[in-house]
């Protein structure tokens, strides 16, 4: 019992690095010596020490014969900081209790191994789920290096993400929208489709105080984004790459001379290959992205096999008539071709429903 209830308490650390660490994954991590907590720490900075030698510089007394919890298993190689188990192992911690086994090649299992191979008694699995549920984007990206890609929208009970004449401010209520702007502070990447700047203007960044905003991605096959857009005149705040297949250098300088990055990308077909795309970001260290498109963006981003989790946020309203659908495109021939979500989880946002699926079936490209 008291395992489970310093592990909670390792989570509940590992949680402030969220938005800070990408792309590193949030750990916490708590030391006990007799039943009293001795130390605790979490990663809070990337390139900055991990959870484990945080939680030994909070020691107020020597370490030695005490448990360590951590939410993830002990580093045990050289990255931007010194291995984990090196610093574990001269503390003289006789017990470390794991949640996640890390799928980084690098580790995978080493760091337990090296840990009990030095006699240390090693308990791994313990709050494994909610140890895993804090970095599905770090576990993807580990193993892809590509971006854990959340496809999120508001729509309303009957379907819609804009009336009939386009508007879509505001759908959901507050409470819905200040859980996207944490989105974009946890994310390392927000993107949108280039008519979405045309539509809206947006300026994509997040909100809320002591926060990071996160890197713009426009997908804009044809180089049409207003060089006056909100996304390419604040470049000072965040920063914005404009995703293109436009290879003609002479169109890119008015983007480059606004601070932004300008990424040439292959079609597929007539739009950018998203999967080319997406390469290119893990490329660039980009672990995590929030797409905020709209319906042709959405299908393109199934359809291309890209989106790892759906985030439905549901608003108790009706707009009837021709308003715009989540997602857009030809749509799927039968039922039997639809895209498969996991079972949602569900969160209530004052008046709203928020529902999030893991896509574990994408109908093959055609």
């Amino acid at each position: 019992m008291s395992d489970t209830r310093h592990m909670h308490r390792a989570i509940e650390l590992a949680m402030r690095g969220r938005g800070w660490v990408n792309p590193n994954p949030m750990v916490g991590a708590v030391i006990v010596k007799d039943d009293r907590i001795i130390g605790e720490g979490y990663h809070q900075r990337y390139g900055q020490p991990h959870a484990e030698r945080n939680a030994l510089a909070d020691c107020a007394e020597s370490a030695a014969g005490a448990t360590l919890y951590v939410t993830l298993e002990p580093c045990c190689h050289q990255g931007r900081t010194p291995p984990c188990t090196d610093a574990v192992l001269q503390s003289g911690i006789t017990r470390v209790v794991i949640g996640s086994r890390d799928p980084n090649p690098l580790v995978a299992g080493k760091g337990a191994k090296i840990l009990r191979a030095h006699g240390v008694q090693v308990v791994e699995d313990v709050e494994r789920e909610a140890c895993d549920n804090l970095n599905q984007s770090f576990f993807h990206f580990i193993q892809h290096r590509t971006p854990y890609v959340v496809m999120k929208y508001a729509m309303t009970l009957d379907g819609k993400i804009a009336t009939s004449s386009g508007k879509s401010r505001w759908i959901t209520g507050e409470a819905a929208r200040y859980r996207v702007h944490e989105d974009r502070h946890r994310y390392s990447a927000i993107m949108v489709g280039v008519g979405t700047v045309l539509a809206d203007d947006p300026m994509l960044t997040c909100r809320l105080e002591h926060a990071r905003n996160p890197l713009r991605v426009v997908c804009d096959t044809r180089l049409r984004t207003p060089t006056t857009a909100n996304v390419v005149t604040t470049t000072d705040q965040a920063a914005t790459i404009i995703a293109t297949s436009e290879t003609d250098t002479g169109l890119h300088r008015p983007y480059l001379e606004a601070g932004c990055e300008v990424l040439v990308v292959p079609r597929n077909g007539e739009h950018l290959d998203l999967g080319a795309l997406m390469t290119a970001l893990g490329e660039d260290q980009i672990d995590s992205l929030l797409l905020e498109g709209g319906g042709t963006l959405n299908w393109s981003a199934l359809r291309s096999g890209v989106v790892c989790k759906v985030q439905a946020y549901i608003a108790p309203k009706l707009f009837g008539g021709s308003g715009k659908t989540s997602v857009g495109g030809v749509g799927v021939e039968t039922p039997d071709a639809a895209f498969r979500l996991g079972p949602p989880t569900v969160t209530y946002l004052g008046d709203d429903i928020l529902l999030e699926s893991e896509v574990i079936e994408c109908s093959p490209e055609s």
